[in-house]
This record gives structure tokens, C-alpha cells and sequence, in this order.
């Protein structure tokens, strides 16, 4: 199977133009590693060492100013976390030449975390985030529904190019990990994701912090997984894993440096209303939130509401992986009252312009599927732009003055740029 080629690309590379430092990160197995040495091969040719190699570490951590002087030219460090001790080697390198893209950097571990590296290159560096592999990206395609979404008219011309095959459902339960997606056997896809949990907890979160309880997090990630798309209570979820609660915090909080768990803020209009102020659970993939809670075809039919809750997962991280290259750029939430009206989904642009965006598992849009956006655009006033319901059926339906019923699959579909051929 080819290398599919990443929609951040021209995004890294234009930061690679004029910024000395840009690093690049996310979750384990996303393809940083794959995307930043495709890159360094020709788009912006450079030296690629990985610190996950013991040895190149050891160098690295013995002399780090020694380890980097020996390059001539852009240098590509990846899984850089593991080396905390090279930031300051490259800040003083960078102080002494400014030239644009001599460091490109990758983590698996939020480092902007590391107190080295927020100390050392604040206004050097350029940080951008890889995702799992969207719908778009598996069909060599770069989506712009966020952008539509913002635009003075929706869009319903849809690019047929986008379409990469199957149903619904069997895109959410795969998720976008890309060796996921290559593996077209069930068995073999759950394969993975035990070896990635283990893999994940036991390395990453290991390197990352002293872990008292490592072998309750995978039950603490699984209870995540059931409760996707529902608040977060601290107290509840540190009784349901038998943790203290600062142990729960700590953990959630290195849940989230990982990419793995990712925390939905909550949205609110500053106008006095008594709204939930809570965040919304979210894990980084509906594939592995699937994969945690056993869900698979079968099961969907059975449980319609954990489907649901998947879902939602999956279309919040379709558009968390198109705001990487979009150009509006908007800050994602989630929107609640105390009376529980409620919104999945909150884009509000730089400009405070704001789309609600509904997600339904069900192929027919109801009276009550709007009553949330309806608030939301009271709300808001003249900074609603428009509200959104994502369903399963097939037709671009208007619901009302700036209110739209769209297929899920226009994420994917809507003004879809092709990008091979």
C-alpha cells in the first residue's frame, strides 16, 4: 500500500519556510515518523535520527550540543521527548542562525509540557499537531467542510473522488490509525489495538511520570471509552476505577499529553445562563473507542446508544483533523444547559462567528434534533453563523433559517479538493 500523502503537509512545510523550529506531534503510530521522512527525502531535504535508536539517545543526552553541531544543514529529530536535554543545545544553535527549517521536530508526548522546551524555544518554534488518517487523507482527497461550514452559503456539491467505499459504520469502527486502516481483517485490527494500549502505557505514560497504578489505566482507558461523548466528573470516574481522585487527575492529564484522551471544553456566551461548564470525555480515534468497549457490527445493532456516542467521536475528531489545514481555524466545544438542551459540537472561528453541529445516528431528522442549535443561536445573536445536523441519510435537508440536515459523509464530500490524481 503507498504512502497516503498527508493533508498537513503544505502546512508543515510552509512553517518549515520561515520558522527555525517546527515540531510536529501527536499520538503514538499516527505517521510522524513516515510523514517527516517523506518530506526529508526531497520537499525539504534534511538528516533524519530517531531517539527512539538507544544509541543515537545516548550520544544525544552525553553531549547534546556536540550531538547536533556534527550536521551540517536541517536536521530531523524524531521522538524528541526522549531527549529533553537537546532543547537547550538547539536554542543556543538557533541564536546564533535563524535560518527557517534547520530543526524539524517530532513527539509522541505533548512536549510542550517539558519545562526545557517551553523555557528554552518560546518564539522560535512552530508547533503543529498529526492526527490519525481521515476520510479525506484514505481517499487522497483534502476536505473543507470546516471552511464550508464558515462560508456565506453551505455547499451541497459533493465530490465523488472523496468516497472511499463501505458504510458508516464500518468507517467509524476502524478509526484512522493507518496501520488499522491497511489491516482489513477484524481479528488482525484488534490484534493491533492490544498491542498499542500495552505499548502506549507501558512506554509512553512510563517514560513520562512515575506511575503508581499502571495496571489500572487500561481499565481507567476503557471507562473513558464507555463514557465518550458524556461529562466529565472526576469524583464519578475515580469511584468507578477505585483511584484516589489526584490520581485520576494526574492520570487524565497524562492521558491527554499522550493524544490519547481529549477533553471537549464547554462553550459559553459570558450572558449569565446557568450552563454545564463540565468537559465532554473524547478519545482521540472512534476506532480504539470501539475497540475499548467491544463494539463491533453485531454489537451496533444491539446497542444503538454506545454506536451513538462512537459516533460522535468520530465526526468531533473528522473536524479536529481538518481545523489542522483549514483555513477559518476555529476552537471546537461542546455546549450545555442545566436542563440538559444541549449541542454536540461548538466551531467558533478566531473572529467569535460560531456553527453548531448536531451529530444523529438515526436517518431522519426530528423537531427535537434543532431545539439546542435553536438556543444556541438565540445565544449567540449575530455571531451565528449556522447550525448543522450531521445524520445518516442521504439528503440536504433545511431545517429553518441557517439551520441545515446534512449526510455525515458531506465531512468528507463537500468541496473536496482533489490531491492526486
Amino acid at each position: 500500500m503507498d504512502p497516503l500523502r498527508r493533508n498537513l503537509t503544505d502546512r508543515l512545510l510552509e512553517a518549515l519556510s520561515d520558522t527555525p523550529v517546527v515540531l510536529l506531534h501527536g499520538a503514538r503510530q499516527t505517521g510522524k515518523s513516515t510523514l517527516v521522512q517523506d518530506i526529508s527525502r526531497e520537499l525539504h531535504p534534511a538528516h533524519y535520527l530517531t531517539f527512539d535508536d538507544a544509541t543515537t539517545m545516548g550520544t544525544a543526552k552525553r553531549d547534546p550540543l556536540g550531538f547536533i553541531e556534527a550536521y551540517d544543514g536541517p536536521i530531523v529529530l524524531d521522538e524528541v521527548q526522549r531527549v529533553p536535554e537537546i532543547f537547550v543545545a538547539i536554542k543556543a544553535l538557533v541564536d546564533r542562525d535563524r535560518t527557517p527549517g534547520r530543526f524539524l521536530l517530532t513527539g509522541s508526548s505533548n512536549a510542550l509540557l517539558l519545562p526545557r522546551l517551553s523555557e528554552s524555544l518560546a518564539g522560535r518554534m512552530e508547533v503543529l499537531t498529526l492526527w490519525p488518517l481521515s476520510q479525506g487523507e484514505m481517499a487522497s482527497s483534502q476536505e473543507t467542510f470546516v471552511d464550508a461550514a464558515f462560508s456565506e452559503r453551505i455547499p451541497t456539491r459533493t465530490s465523488e473522488r472523496a468516497s472511499t467505499g463501505g458504510d458508516l459504520i464500518g468507517r467509524v469502527l476502524c478509526g484512522g490509525y493507518p496501520e488499522v486502516v491497511r489491516r482489513k481483517i477484524r481479528a488482525r485490527r484488534t490484534a493491533w489495538f492490544d498491542a498499542y494500549v500495552t505499548t502506549v502505557i507501558h512506554r509512553e505514560l512510563r517514560d513520562l511520570a512515575n506511575i503508581e497504578y499502571l495496571s489500572e489505566l487500561p481499565r481507567l482507558l476503557r471507562l473513558l471509552a464507555a463514557r465518550a461523548g458524556e461529562q466529565l466528573n472526576y469524583t464519578e470516574v475515580a469511584g468507578a476505577v477505585g483511584l484516589p481522585l489526584t490520581t485520576v487527575k494526574r492520570y487524565l492529564s497524562l492521558l491527554e499529553a499522550i493524544y490519547l484522551f481529549l477533553p471537549l471544553p464547554a462553550w459559553a456566551p459570558n450572558l449569565g445562563k446557568r450552563l454545564v461548564k463540565r468537559p465532554k470525555i473524547l478519545l482521540n480515534d472512534s476506532g480504539l473507542t470501539a475497540h475499548l468497549i467491544g463494539l463491533d457490527e453485531q454489537q451496533v445493532e444491539k446497542d444503538a446508544t454506545s454506536f451513538g456516542h462512537v459516533l460522535e467521536c468520530f465526526v468531533v475528531m473528522e473536524l479536529r483533523k481538518q481545523i489542522s489545514w483549514s483555513e477559518t481555524r476555529p476552537s471546537m466545544y461542546h455546549f450545555r444547559t442545566h436542563k440538559n438542551v444541549e449541542v454536540d459540537l461548538v466551531l467558533e472561528s478566531p473572529s467569535g462567528d460560531l456553527v453548531g453541529i448536531e451529530v444523529k445516528a438515526a436517518t431522519r431528522v426530528r423537531d427535537e434534533d434543532v431545539r439546542g442549535l435553536l438556543l444556541l443561536k438565540e445565544l449567540a445573536g449575530e455571531r451565528f453563523r449556522r447550525g448543522i445536523v450531521l445524520y445518516s441519510g442521504r439528503q440536504h435537508v433545511p431545517l429553518g433559517k441557517d439551520l441545515h440536515a446534512l449526510p455525515i459523509e458531506s465531512l468528507w464530500r463537500i468541496r473536496a479538493q482533489n490531491k492526486r490524481t
